[in-house]
């Protein structure tokens, strides 16, 4: 690049580039989910996704950063795509407003989400990456709820998010009393052949991007693709996710978020 206008234009390329392949993950899913009959060997599969998604993040990560680093006006406190003062607090409360709004219009009501933490403790993330886990997280809560007391007469159990501040990890835990999953499911959660919702299925013509940070899934359940992504987001940054479920009662995940500044890019 010789001047700014080829900086501008290299910019405006990359962006087009970036919005062009929005719909990779949820096109890549569809064919997944109709051809998991005939894979021989799921785990070589899971690992083949793993490695595609975790380059894609980091594809869109280092694209990402780069068209914001050239907004003229970017957000306060703003590096590109990290937020130097971040709260997690508010950025769960966000993701879960948006959870609940989904599971109204899906269910016609939506089980209370409460938040305990505190709103003023901020760190350097991705609020785009942290938003799309939470609302995973808090989404699949919504639906396990919805599902377990759809025929019962007693009001359904609030979801709690409790958020800790370490010296390694900022956690967050989404607790939720929906039932819980099966233990012989539990190995299953992070494979991309597996969903925990009833009767699962995929929308060929559903328009939602799981795995972007631009385009939130619009979907309560079904894909399979939740969990295993929202890993992947957790580990780009040195962080995972882990789920605790008791069968009968409900389900814990605790997302681990490791503080910016001492990981490096997990590329495989």
């Amino acid at each position: 690049m010789k001047n700014m206008n080829d900086e501008k234009e290299f910019t405006e390329l990359i962006k087009s580039i970036k919005v062009r392949h929005n719909n990779v993950v949820p096109t890549m899913a569809l064919g997944v989910q109709q051809l998991k009959n005939v894979f021989e060997d799921p785990d070589e599969i899971d690992e083949f996704l793993d490695r595609i998604y975790m380059s894609r993040i980091g594809i869109r990560m280092l694209i990402g950063q780069h068209v914001e680093l050239h907004n003229p006006n970017p957000p306060p406190s703003c590096v590109g795509y990290i937020h130097t003062n971040m709260s997690p607090v508010n950025v769960a409360r966000n993701a879960s407003e948006d959870a609940r709004s989904m599971c109204y219009g899906e269910y016609g009501s939506a089980a209370d989400v409460r938040i305990y933490g505190d709103p003023d403790f901020t760190f350097p993330y991705v609020p785009a990456h942290l938003h799309l886990m939470v609302f995973e997280l808090v989404k699949n809560s919504l639906r396990a709820v919805q599902d377990h007391f759809m025929d019962s007469d007693e009001v359904a159990p609030p979801i709690r998010i409790i958020t800790a501040d370490g010296i390694e990890d900022v956690t967050i835990k989404v607790s939720d009393e929906g039932g819980g999953i099966p233990r012989s499911g539990l190995p299953k959660i992070f494979t991309y052949l597996y969903s925990t919702a009833r009767n699962a299925s995929w929308d060929e013509n559903e328009p939602s991007d799981l795995g972007t940070t631009d385009n939130i899934s619009v979907k309560m359940a079904g894909n399979g693709y939740g969990l295993p992504i929202c890993r992947l987001y957790a580990r780009y940054f040195g962080g995972d996710l882990q789920v605790i479920s008791m069968e009968g009662y409900g389900t814990d995940a605790y997302l681990h978020l490791s503080r910016l500044g001492d990981s490096q890019e997990p590329l495989p």
